[in-house]
């Protein structure tokens, strides 16, 4: 039978990017945690661990960690609160992967559950990755959620469809005057913003254009930032409609491809074995979700 103690030591080295941040999420010293994780090894005969910068699980630490998720939301279910000693008196600490333009719009009220639903209380460890590739983390047991545009469900999890969050081709009054912007055709030439090379939302765009990409682009890789480098005229670029607002209506922003847009599905994945207090927090966010993002086709 494993040792759960040495199965967060795994998570921790994994999740914290070492072993040193890892001993002090554990209250261990860092020694302890190097014998943890070799004697789990030692117990499997192979190694849970690449010693990289940061640390990476092997295939089969991917798994101990895939089966560590499934295992935290069974506790839950019976009402034990932790394998671990050390976390028995803390709130129960959610890893969730999602693009960061949720996070910079609908997804925190999703998590502010109200107060009639659930006293249950939640820490929060909020990852961001770009839609198309935040499910690698869910694949990699390193989440317990995780808010991605795939609709397939890992091995061991569920899916539960968010809606679609629409994107517009914008930029502000001052970057269509400077570049005397008459025809989109121009836009392959011009200044482009990029979220960073994950994003591939302005490529899709660019190629109805008869562009592979874009042949110039600033990298901005903060959802604000995104929104004020377009106010600033630094860049064109796809911006969701929730952060838009009405910043057409005022001319803040300016619909530069008035009949094209791109809505991305979301999608909230989760582990069978989800826990009650974790199908609330699922329920509500599916809610907001519906009040906030665009129905899905």
């Amino acid at each position: 039978m494993i040792d759960y103690s040495l199965l967060q030591a795994l998570f921790y080295v994994v999740s914290e990017g070492g072993f040193e941040k890892a001993s002090k999420a554990l209250f261990i010293t860092q020694s302890a945690v190097s014998r943890r994780i070799h004697q789990l090894q030692s117990m499997l005969g192979e190694p849970v661990i690449v010693r990289s910068k940061p640390p990476q699980p092997t295939l089969l630490g991917k798994r101990l960690l895939n089966h560590l998720q499934q295992v935290r939301q069974l506790e839950l279910s019976l009402n034990i609160q932790s394998l671990n000693q050390e976390e028995e008196h803390l709130p129960l600490t959610v890893r969730l992967a999602g693009n960061a333009d949720s996070l910079a719009t609908w997804l925190p009220k999703a998590l502010s559950l109200p107060a009639h639903l659930s006293d249950f209380k939640f820490r929060f460890d909020l990852i961001t990755e770009d839609q198309s590739i935040a499910l690698k983390r869910m694949k990699a047991g390193e989440v317990m959620v995780c808010i991605c545009d795939n609709a397939e469900p890992v091995n061991g999890g569920a899916v539960s469809a968010l809606g679609a969050m629409r994107y517009h081709v914008v930029a502000s009054p001052e970057f269509v005057s400077r570049y005397n912007l008459t025809d989109r055709s121009q836009l392959v030439e011009l200044p482009c913003l990029v979220y960073d090379e994950d994003d591939k939302l302005q490529h899709q765009f660019v190629e109805t254009l008869g562009a592979k990409e874009p042949k110039y682009v600033h990298i901005c890789p903060s959802s604000e930032g995104f929104k004020q480098a377009m106010l600033a005229g630094l860049g064109y670029g796809l911006l969701p409609a929730l952060q838009v607002g009405n910043m057409f209506d005022t001319g803040e922003l300016v619909n530069i491809a008035e009949d094209y847009f791109i809505d991305v599905p979301l999608y909230w994945h989760y582990w069978q074995a989800e826990s009650p207090q974790l199908k609330v927090l699922r329920d509500y966010a599916c809610e907001v979700a519906a009040e906030k993002l665009f129905p899905l086709n």
